[in-house]
């Protein structure tokens, strides 16, 4: 993997669902990050960022920020077991579209004749791939049945969460220590105690009695002390490996999120998430009314942070280092730490809903690690991904299936 390469990054939000018409979200306003005080490792990992004129925001919907975060923002289609629609038309063209993006599970025989004599190596968003999407983030936990579904496909392929969480939010969700994790879309990745990722990258090697003691900043200390008793005795006295690529942003990030705690605390129902090396302004909660006030609190604090910019998600602002790097990223740095990478005999699979899931599938579909992306949705929309899953469900019911397929080769 080259981690050299750099690219303009536009403001993202979440994939667009299929319609007559489209709103359309322009670029990031903040203005280019200068490589000249970042650390050497992180030198040509920058991404040049197109400058806007400064100034306050007095229409934001003129200024894109609330087309955003509509665009971001669509209302999902009910829908059934028996893929019926609420909606006639929306069922039709979620039908056509399907002959796009073919069910993983209705064409499962089909994937597994070209798996058949490669090694699998299996990529999961967390938040409506294994647990559903919830009104309250803090409350998007996994059932039991769907982490012994990803339980036990990890114990016959390398297996991997790679969230816009936080890393050691996912793992409390999760609780599995023998799969990787990758947070903070993949700029916090740590490899299963005592297993190593042997890369030329690799930030560090850490002891978990070290580990968890770190890094969140004081207005999140319960966050932090939630953390600490989270499943501790699997990890304690056993070795991590950690790739960090974004470290030399914690401090500015640290500041910014308390900012951010404080400018909405009086807006009701927003919710300010530390994602360690990435900040979440969730506006799930909040009235359609007050999005102006979100977006106006979050544009008057990071206006002034050139080396942070601003992506869109389902009902979610978030602010990240202005880095190149990515999911797909992460997903090439894991298959090469893996030994896996640029192998005839290797077939990965990112299975994700998120935009920002994209740039993993698009990796899959046009590098040298050709795989298969699946994209979890309920809804059309346009995608890199080759195959689909209506929801965490049939993703539980993909794994088991693939669980079965090995056994059945044994």
């Amino acid at each position: 993997m080259d981690v050299n390469s750099g690219h303009s990054s536009p403001v993202m939000t979440d994939s667009p669902q299929i319609s007559n018409s489209r709103l359309t979200v322009r670029q990031n306003r903040l203005p280019p990050y200068s490589s000249s005080t970042a650390a050497s490792q992180n030198n040509n990992l920058l991404l040049t960022v197109p400058r806007k004129k400064t100034g306050i925001i007095d229409d934001v919907k003129a200024n894109a920020w609330l087309d955003a975060m509509i665009a971001s923002s669509p209302t999902p289609a009910i829908v059934n077991k028996d893929n019926i629609s609420s909606d006639a038309t929306t069922d039709m063209t979620y039908h056509e579209w399907t002959l796009k993006y073919p069910s993983a599970l209705n064409t499962f025989e089909k994937i597994m004749s070209v798996a058949k004599g490669k090694r699998i190596a299996l990529f999961l968003d967390y938040d409506g791939t294994l647990s559903p999407i919830v009104e309250e983030p803090d409350a998007a936990y996994m059932s039991s049945d769907m982490r012994t579904a990803v339980q036990n496909v990890a114990k016959y392929f390398p297996t991997a969460i790679i969230s816009g969480r936080s890393r050691a939010k996912v793992y409390e969700f999760v609780g599995l220590s023998e799969l990787y994790y990758a947070g903070s879309h993949g700029m916090d990745i740590m490899s299963p105690a005592g297993e190593s990722l042997n890369h030329k990258h690799l930030s560090r090697t850490v002891s978990m009695n070290e580990q968890v003691f770190i890094f969140l900043p004081f207005c999140f200390l319960q966050y932090t002390i939630r953390f600490l008793i989270c499943d501790f005795g699997k990890f304690q006295g056993k070795d991590v490996n950690l790739f960090q690529t974004a470290s030399e942003f914690l401090p500015m990030i640290d500041k910014v999120l308390c900012s951010l705690v404080e400018s909405t605390k009086d807006i009701k129902g927003v919710k300010v998430e530390d994602n360690r090396f990435c900040i979440s302004v969730h506006y799930r909660n909040v009235e359609e009314k007050n999005w102006t006030l979100v977006a106006q609190c979050v544009d008057d604090i990071i206006r002034t942070y050139p080396k942070l910019r601003l992506t869109h998600g389902r009902k979610v602002l978030e602010i990240r280092p202005v880095i190149d790097w990515d999911k797909g990223k992460a997903v090439t740095f894991l298959l090469e730490s893996l030994g896996l990478n640029n192998c005839d005999d290797v077939l990965p699979i990112y299975v994700g809903d998120d935009r920002t899931d994209e740039d993993a599938f698009k990796v899959l579909r046009d590098g040298p690690n050709h795989g298969y992306g699946v994209l979890v949705s309920a809804v059309p929309k346009v995608s890199n991904a080759f195959y689909s899953l209506r929801d965490p469900s049939e993703v539980m019911e993909f794994m088991k299936a693939l669980v079965t397929w090995k056994r059945s080769l044994d």
